[in-house]
């Protein structure tokens, strides 16, 4: 008898429909013979509408508040799909996010698990029940309740399948696996039948929805084989392992990111310890910073571009502002209409030519490149964000068509 993990997304369980679609995905899984431990997101729209429930009573509302608010979401997820299972006559019992055992850090709307305690959901499996369980919640020190941030219900499933030791993960979206681009925007984009971590994990933080970056850090961690899978039509996924061969692959996708905003600081002082003043200034805020840009100025100065979350955008200005003696009194600017359009592929560590061919589509469509950011194995460039989709097709018929 196997243990496999499933996850299911807000969509999948949108509507009765899906719900006892659902359900009978489960049931057959169990029927098989397997154990079975289901995460699940709140329905459809439904953390969209508290978010809007909470913005008509305050513009501020406090992070603590919105965790307590956000995390009914996937209470009424794990209740309905728990009934439907019933109603099928599947033993099943619905635990929230720290019935669970999920213990998080303090950090309200983006928190981080500390530690995962599987007793009661080992005891619920030894009385032979299908464990539903929330995702994107957990409980800190204080006896808060805490969300995990966006995509939390897959770092949910992948930690608890890690904890567990389950033989499979199992991610249901409404799409068929990892694409070389969004299926939905680029028509010619292919399935992978198989993905590393490492270009999953490129793929996933530079924008691809596909699957959450932190849960696939968690699977490379602890070596938890993923399977992306859809939950609408029964055909073989993705798989996301340590290893793949995909021959003759030399990008494994295309992936689009308009989460950006660029902030520039002009005539900072090109003195050693200036950029750290910067962005120590910004973790103190805990506001990631991704590129970040150089370039000299004029009379001993600096000028610095760098880009943070849309979201955090204007919390980083109001603090460089705050503390702008520091830096000189140097200008400070943000621009939110720009995107991030990146390329990712093992392949391109042992292959030349691949930065050129890029930039070569887009300079054929006239698309500007404002600042560029390389590893192993991606190549990222910020351009306007009235391009990204533009740029996307281009990049993806030079490389994969």
């Amino acid at each position: 008898m196997a243990l496999i993990v499933q996850k299911f997304g807000g969509t999948s369980v949108k509507d009765r429909s899906r719900i006892f679609n659902v359900a009978r995905i489960v049931m057959n899984t169990r029927n098989a013979g397997n154990d079975v431990v289901v995460v699940v997101s709140a329905q459809g729209d439904t953390t969209d509408d508290l978010i809007a429930k909470a913005a008509e009573i305050t513009s501020d509302p406090s992070h603590r508040e919105m965790d307590m608010l956000l995390a009914t979401g996937e209470q009424i997820s794990i209740a309905l799909l728990t009934m439907a299972l019933q109603e099928l006559g599947v033993s099943a019992i619905s635990l929230t996010g720290w019935q669970a055992g999920f213990n998080t850090d303090r950090a309200y709307s983006k928190a981080r698990i500390k530690r995962l305690d599987t007793e009661r959901v080992e005891s619920e499996l030894a009385r032979n029940r299908v464990v539903v369980v929330a995702g994107f919640q957990g409980l800190n020190r204080s006896d808060d309740i805490t969300t995990l941030g966006r995509g939390g219900s897959d770092t949910s499933a992948v930690a608890l399948a890690a904890a567990l030791h389950a033989d499979r993960c199992q991610i249901f979206t409404d799409v068929e696996g990892v694409y070389t681009a969004d299926p939905r925007k680029i028509p010619k984009a292919t399935k992978l039948k198989e993905i590393t971590f490492d270009e999953m994990l490129e793929l996933a933080s530079l924008g691809a929805q596909v699957l959450n970056n932190r849960s696939v850090e968690l699977a490379k961690k602890y070596n938890v084989e993923l399977e992306v899978i859809s939950s609408i039509n029964p055909v073989p996924g993705t798989i996301v392992k340590e290893e793949a061969n995909v021959e003759g692959m030399l990008i494994k996708g295309v992936a689009k990111d308009n989460d950006v905003a660029v902030i520039s600081i002009k005539n900072v002082p090109d003195v050693p310890g200036m950029s750290f003043k910067v962005f120590s200034l910004l973790a103190q805020k805990n506001i990631n910073v991704d590129i970040i840009l150089q370039s000299s100025g004029s009379e001993g100065n600096k000028d610095l571009s760098f880009t943070v979350p849309l979201g955090d955008a204007e919390a980083a200005v109001s603090a460089l502002k705050g503390a702008a003696s520091r830096f000189g009194g140097g200008e400070i600017s943000v621009d939110k209409n720009s995107a991030k359009v990146s390329i990712v592929g093992a392949g391109m560590q042992s292959h030349s030519g691949v930065a050129s061919t890029m930039f070569e589509a887009l300079f054929n469509q006239n698309i500007n490149i404002k600042m560029i950011s390389t590893s192993e194995i991606k190549i990222s460039v910020i351009i306007d964000e009235q391009d990204a989709d533009k740029a996307v097709a281009a990049i993806h018929d030079a490389f994969i068509n």
